[in-house]
């Protein structure tokens, strides 16, 4: 009777551990769908290094949401600080929250803050400021932009690097749907799906939302919805440049040999016509 029981209560536990729309938390389907922060922190880390000549420290995620990256960048040495800027309070809470769970000298060096990125205040001092997951493109008019990416400029010690990433290539602008199946131990599978809704040619406006299916049949529906312009790489550099930058950096990714990345970045002056590719940008005060 005891080994039945057990059975049974072992199945029960793993059949609550399945997600569903109504059990799975948007915030942890984001982090292990969308992000790496893993492989981001190791270019960040090994770039400014390799510029400078010594690590970072000081580091600033704008538009941080969870603050993955800042918890991320406070594992890799106990020198390391990093100080992350959000408007989405719950967001920052529930972030605040994993800092917590890393441990107590982690959440002591990660510090995520309820403020507007372009009032960015006594953060200021940076080594490195990031702006991830095309997250700055949300400042659609050219002022806009400059105006942030000054407020960056000035926030940088006086070695400082500005990190960002870079979505392209003429899919960037087609109106569809992505498809990638996704699953996380002891919890379930997923699938994540990217969906550029809508796109305008005339002022580059785009809107996408990200969903989330379960297979059970339900959904999370506009989990996340972005509403952005789809600048171009010339016009950001251009932009960077006005706003102070004395080198801006294209880190282009590798091929595979088979039509894919292969997960190494390195700085150039030519990319190839992708239907779709990711690059970061790097910028030097």
């Amino acid at each position: 009777m005891a080994k039945a029981s057990t059975k049974k209560q072992t199945k029960r536990a793993d059949k609550n551990q399945k997600w569903t729309a109504s059990a799975a938390d948007r915030h942890e389907l984001y982090e292990n769908a969308v992000q790496n922060v893993e492989a981001e922190i190791d270019f960040v880390d090994k770039t400014y290094k390799k510029i400078r000549g010594h690590h970072a420290e000081k580091l600033r995620e704008d538009f941080c949401g969870t603050g993955n990256t800042s918890i991320e960048w406070a594992k890799r040495r106990k020198t390391n600080a990093a100080v992350g800027l959000d408007i989405d309070e719950p967001t920052l809470k529930w972030g605040r929250k994993q800092a917590k769970d890393a441990g107590k000298d982690i959440a002591d060096r990660v510090t995520l803050i309820n403020r507007d990125v372009t009032t960015p205040g006594d953060a200021s001092g940076m080594d490195i400021i990031l702006a991830m997951n095309f997250s700055y493109w949300l400042f659609q008019e050219r002022t806009r932009m400059v105006a942030y990416l000054r407020t960056v400029h000035e926030s940088l010690a006086a070695n400082g690097l500005f990190v960002c990433d870079f979505y392209g290539g003429y899919e960037s602008m087609k109106e569809c749907e992505e498809r990638r199946k996704c699953s996380v131990p002891g919890k379930g599978k997923y699938v994540y799906v990217w969906d550029q809704h809508k796109y305008n040619p005339i002022t580059g406006e785009m809107r996408c939302r990200i969903h989330f299916e379960f297979p059970d049949g339900t959904a999370k529906r506009n989990a996340f919805t972005y509403t952005w312009r789809l600048w171009t790489l010339p016009e950001l550099r251009e932009m960077l440049g006005e706003a102070g930058f004395t080198n801006v950096t294209v880190y282009w990714e590798g091929d595979d040999g088979d039509g894919g990345g292969n997960g190494v970045f390195k700085p150039t002056t030519k990319g190839t016509a992708d239907p779709a590719f990711i690059c970061y940008v790097v910028s030097e005060k």
